[in-house]
């Protein structure tokens, strides 16, 4: 009579289940999809935020410049697209006389009726330009070389550079200019941050 004893590394499952891994091979594959994910992963840990400026007066020329020249303090990689009104930012000579109209701002201490008199932007700009000067504040010129010197790519509609029949050699030196709508949504489509101004 035979007393063979049974290789338990030759059991095999009931037939229809199928057999657990072991440890090794368990630890060999968690490792071996470690390194797949690590390789896969494109992640540099530099973040991305892009802004969209419309706007061209005095007070709406500051939000974009001092996100941007902030975010691009703390290593963001910064875009800001500009479009219609908010192209005269950019524009050499315009950037240095955006207004501020009263008319519609409920917050300057000027009531609408008196705002809508002739020469009242002038009072209104006037006003407020004295303000940036006693706080010494940077002018937008100051904000655009600094954002400019920090990385920031300030970007120029070309659909509103031919609709406002606007010279490209009039931006300031380093403005991107010929950058279309396509160009722009798939910029904020690929950042962390995105803003309308």
């Amino acid at each position: 009579m035979s007393t063979e004893t049974p290789d338990t590394d030759a059991e095999s499952a009931p037939e229809g289940v199928e057999e657990a891994p072991s440890r090794a091979a368990l630890a060999a594959r968690v490792e071996e999809l470690e390194s797949q994910l690590a390789a896969v992963d494109t992640d540099d840990g530099e973040k991305k935020m892009s802004i969209v400026a419309t706007k061209g007066t005095l007070d709406m020329a500051y939000p974009p410049l001092i996100l941007a020249s902030t975010a691009a303090a703390f290593g963001y990689d910064v875009t800001v697209f500009h479009t219609f009104w908010g192209l005269d930012i950019l524009h050499e000579e315009r950037s240095k006389d955006l207004k501020l109209s009263s008319v519609g701002n409920p917050n300057m201490p000027v009531p609408n009726v008196l705002g809508a008199l002739p020469g009242m932007d002038r009072v209104t700009t006037s006003m407020m330009e004295k303000r940036i000067d006693d706080n010494d504040t940077a002018t937008i010129e100051e904000l655009i070389e600094t954002s400019l010197d920090m990385g920031v790519e300030f970007q120029a509609c070309q659909m509103t550079i031919d609709l406002m029949d606007y010279d490209e050699n009039d931006f300031y030196d380093g403005v991107t200019t010929g950058v279309g709508a396509a160009t722009a949504v798939q910029d904020m489509a690929d950042a962390d941050i995105q803003l309308l101004v």
